[in-house]
C-alpha cells in the first residue's frame, strides 16, 4: 500500500494552486471544473488536488493498494461499523474502492486499478507524498483503531506523536497528540538534502522562512523544513525517511529524547510554536457523502 494524494477543501484553489506551482515548486496536473491538481515528478497523476468550497476541509487523503488489501480493510470496516461507503474516483488516474470515515473523524480513500504516469524531470519537483500527518483527540487509540481495522502498523511512539507505515517507509502517516481532529501537515519527498535545502532558498527568496526547520528528526531519520502555507495549512520539505523491517521495534517516549535547548538531531532548528498550532487548527474532517453498506 502506498499513500498517493491529499484532497483539500478551500474558497479560493486556484490561489493555492498557484503557489505549490510557481513557488514551492509543483507541477500542474489539470484542472477539471474548479478543481486544481497538482503533481510531483514521480508516477502518481497527482499528489494534490484543490477543490473549491466556502469552508476549508480535508475532502480525503488517498491510498492505492493491491485488491487483497483492499478486500482486507473492508471486511474489518464493516466488522468495526465504521462509516464507509463503496467509490469510483473521477480524479485523474481513476481508480476503484472505498471511503472511510476514521473514529476521529479522518477521512481515508482507498483505490485499486488507479493508474499512473511517466515521471517527468525536475530536480527541485517534489517526487511524491511522504506522509500526511493528523491531530488526533486520542492519538494512542487512532494509532490502535487504524492498525486493528486497516492493517497498519505503528512504527515509534513519541511524547508528541504517534508514527504509522502503510509499508517500509517508517511512516505515511502519525496521529499528534493534540487533543483536537484535524490536519496536522502534509510532507512533500524531495529528491535528496540538496533539494530541499534549494527549496528553502526558493522560499526566501519570496519573502518566506521556515516554521521549523530545517533540521533532522529523530523517529524517521528525515530532514524536514515546515511552512506555514498563505492558504492556510503547515506543507514540509522531507526526504530521506527511515525504511524499515517488518520486525522493527516500536520505540516508546522515553527512547526520543533530546538535551535541553535542542528538537532534532542536529540542534540547529527553530520553531514557531505559536504559528504552526494556529495552522494545524485550521484544516478540519468534513463528510460530504452517506455511508451506505460494504457488502463484502
Amino acid at each position: 500500500m502506498r499513500l498517493r494524494s491529499i484532497e483539500l477543501a478551500l474558497p479560493d484553489p486556484a490561489a493555492a494552486a498557484a503557489f505549490m506551482t510557481d513557488v514551492w515548486g509543483m507541477a500542474p496536473a489539470g484542472v477539471e471544473g474548479e478543481t486544481h491538481y497538482l503533481r510531483g515528478s514521480g508516477t502518481f497523476p497527482y499528489l494534490v488536488a484543490f477543490a473549491r468550497s466556502e469552508r476549508e476541509f480535508v475532502r480525503s487523503t488517498t491510498f492505492v493498494c493491491d485488491a487483497d488489501d483492499l478486500a482486507a480493510i473492508a471486511a474489518k470496516v464493516a466488522a468495526a461499523g465504521w462509516p464507509a461507503r463503496a467509490v469510483t474516483s473521477s480524479d485523474p488516474g481513476g481508480g476503484e474502492g472505498y471511503v472511510v470515515e476514521l473514529p476521529d473523524g479522518e477521512l481515508l480513500r482507498f483505490l485499486v486499478g488507479a493508474g499512473e504516469v511517466a515521471p517527468i524531470a525536475g530536480a527541485d519537483l517534489p517526487v511524491k507524498l511522504t506522509h500526511v500527518v493528523f491531530n488526533a483527540s486520542d492519538a494512542e487509540a487512532s494509532g490502535h483503531a487504524v492498525e486493528d481495522v486497516l492493517g497498519f502498523t505503528v512504527s515509534d511512539r513519541t511524547k508528541g506523536m504517534v508514527f504509522v507505515r502503510c509499508n517500509d517507509s517508517h511512516h505515511s502517516t502519525a496521529f499528534a497528540r493534540a487533543g483536537f481532529a484535524s490536519l496536522n501537515h502534509v510532507a512533500f519527498e524531495m529528491a535528496d538534502i540538496d533539494a530541499v535545502m534549494r527549496g528553502i532558498g526558493r522560499l526566501r527568496d519570496h519573502g518566506a522562512v521556515p516554521a521549523w526547520g530545517p533540521g533532522r528528526h529523530g523517529p524517521g531519520a528525515n530532514v524536514y523544513a515546515y511552512y506555514i502555507a498563505p492558504f492556510g495549512p503547515v506543507i514540509e520539505f522531507s526526504t530521506a525517511v527511515e525504511k524499515v523491517p517488518e520486525d522493527y521495534v516500536a520505540g516508546a517516549p522515553e527512547d526520543w529524547t533530546w538535551p535541553p535547548n535542542r528538537i532534532d538531531q542536529w540542534g540547529i532548528s527553530d520553531k514557531d510554536f505559536d504559528g504552526l498550532r494556529q495552522a494545524e487548527e485550521r484544516f478540519r474532517f468534513h463528510r460530504e457523502w452517506d455511508a451506505e453498506p460494504l457488502h463484502v
